[in-house]
Order: structure tokens, then sequence, then C-alpha cells
């Protein structure tokens, strides 16, 4: 069962999805790791996360998201997070990912910081 919905927009060379719902072992992570190589196969290498709107993540998509990090940071890309959730974030603190990856409350300076 697939407990997550990503939209996808473009602002130039970078690409925003917008997860809605869990990444989690199975339909979440196997969604958000499709996306994330179909996007690296078209050269977008730029990436910025919203995470607004996920209410859960496991282990599973913590580790999708640190191997999607690293996959694009292999190709020259860049991948960065907006508007974590007070739970994401906590759970971030604590595996201390967020000294992995650029996290930011604000679209507007996260698409700038790309450029910077």
């Amino acid at each position: 069962m697939v407990n997550l919905e990503i939209k996808e927009r473009h602002i130039g060379e970078i690409v925003v999805l917008d997860l809605d719902g869990q990444i989690r072992i199975g339909g979440g992570s196997v969604m958000f790791r499709t996306t994330i190589r179909r996007l690296v196969e078209e050269g977008k290498n730029k990436i910025l996360l919203n995470l607004a709107g996920v209410s859960n993540i496991d282990s599973s998509g913590l580790g999708e998201l640190v191997s999607s990090h690293i996959s694009l940071s292999k190709k020259g890309g860049e991948m960065k997070l907006i508007h974590l959730t007070q739970s994401l974030r906590e759970l971030m603190t604590i595996t201390k990912l967020l000294t992995v990856f650029d996290v930011y409350e604000d679209e507007t300076r996260a698409v700038a910081s790309f450029n910077a």
C-alpha cells in the first residue's frame, strides 16, 4: 500500500518535490527512490524536498534519503530539505542526519542556496 504522494514542480533548473504522506518500507520508500532515480537519469540533479506533509518516516525512508543524497552528490548534484515537521527534525537530530543535509524553513532561501 502506497501512503505517499509526490508532486513535482520546477523552479528553473531546480526540481521541488512536495511529499505528502509516509516514507516507509515498501510503497512510500520505493516510490521515493523511483522518483529520484528518474530525475537523476533525466539529468536533473538539483532537488529540493518539501517535507511539510510527511507524517511518518521509518529507517527505510531515512535510508532512501541518505542513499539519494549520496547518489546526487556523486553526479555533482545536491539535495536539500525544507519544512521538516517537528517529529522529523527530532528524528534527524537523534540520527545526526541534520549534519548531512542542508535544511531550510524558507523555500525562497533554499532555492537561492543552490546557486550560491
